[in-house]
């Protein structure tokens, strides 16, 4: 490793400390019902399945469309893995208590989470892998409907319960948590892609033929890759459980895939420091600055903005996100990373602006 990574590397750890000094600082000085901490854990959790999907999309260049699915295999796994023996009679009132009758602790839940998704990945990728571009896409689509479809059927209730809700499991109740798993996910994810590995994705995604000309095994690769996704996919849906307390086949639809691509998208494909970026606006924006939108009772001053009803929002949130499409089409970072390097450039930069 050179001297600049290095340096780039101590930096992000010092960051990554001071990130976790600060929040832990707030969670002594502010509310724990502030919405600040529910922007801190949805969007560490929307940084890692972000940056999962990065991992495929701009550094694989395999266009999926599958992440609600393995965020539904890891919930569930999670879920059903963790529920406290005592409370099954009661979440699986209609199944005589579920078919499952132990626990594992929380860490182990986390880590099968990973494993199931990921396996479920590597035989799905079996056959899709081969399929290209728009195709991959709706194959990966289809197959998270399928699994939120199957997860519903009554035959499975005693292990999904159904169309019924899973509850009852371990949560997080300090934001440190989140931050913790997604932190050291994405770490290993960077370590991944500076990798022979990582290299490898890379020039697959530039050019199929001279990879392969080069002795890169394509279909090898590709679900490597496409399988390491999906484990951290799975993890991201372990704590999106645990986050939202609750765990339903329905609230994975084909709009959180939407979501999670557009987050990519904006911060920019093939950066892990812009979809870590993007992910923390996206659910900001969504979730607590532009709420004021939605209160048909707003009023500036005594003039009271009729315009404002429930779901305005959405229609303002459009409008910002396509605003930030147009204005940086290759998003906000576009291929790039937070580095000392790139810093120095940009003061560089404003030095000679300001002497001419």
């Amino acid at each position: 490793m050179d001297t600049a990574k290095r340096k780039d590397l101590i930096l992000s750890f010092v960051l990554l400390a001071l990130v976790f000094v600060i929040t832990a600082v707030l969670e002594m000085v502010l509310p724990t019902t502030s919405m600040l901490f529910t922007v801190l854990k949805k969007g560490s959790i929307y940084a890692l399945v972000a940056v999962s999907m990065n991992l495929l999309n701009g550094f694989t260049g395999l266009f999926s469309l599958g992440q609600a699915g393995f965020m539904l295999l890891g919930a569930y796994t999670y879920a059903i893995l963790t529920i406290p023996v005592k409370a099954r009679a009661t979440v699986y009132q209609y199944y005589d208590g579920g078919i499952i009758q132990f626990a594992v602790p929380v860490a182990v839940g986390i880590i099968l989470a990973g494993v199931v998704a990921a396996f479920a990945a590597y035989l799905i990728g079996l056959p899709v892998l081969h399929l290209k571009s728009d195709y991959l896409a709706i194959a990966t689509l289809g197959f998270a409907e399928i699994i939120r479809a199957i997860f519903q059927w009554d035959k499975l209730g005693g292990l999904t319960n159904g169309s019924n809700l899973l509850r009852k499991f371990p949560i997080f109740r300090s934001t440190l948590f989140p931050f913790f798993v997604s932190g050291l996910c994405i770490a290993i994810i960077v370590l991944l892609i500076n990798s022979t590995y990582g290299r490898a994705f890379k020039a697959i995604r530039d050019d199929e033929v001279a990879a392969e000309a080069m002795g890169i095994n394509l279909a090898h690769h590709k679900r490597l890759a496409f399988t390491i996704s999906s484990f951290f996919a799975g993890i991201s849906g372990a704590l999106l459980a645990m986050f939202q307390t609750t765990v339903q086949a329905s609230q994975f639809k084909s709009a959180m895939t939407y979501e999670i691509l557009l987050i990519v998208v904006i911060g920019g494909i093939g950066s892990i420091t812009g979809s870590c970026i993007s992910s923390f606006l996206f659910i900001a924006c969504s979730e607590w600055w532009l709420r004021f939108l939605d209160n048909a009772d707003t009023y500036i001053g005594s003039y009271h903005l009729a315009m404002l009803r429930p779901g305005f929002r959405k229609v303002v949130f459009s409008i910002v996100i396509m605003a930030i499409v147009l204005l940086y089409q290759r998003g906000i970072m576009g291929d790039k990373e937070f580095s000392i390097a790139g810093l120095r450039r940009l003061f560089k930069g404003k030095k000679k602006e300001a002497k001419a």
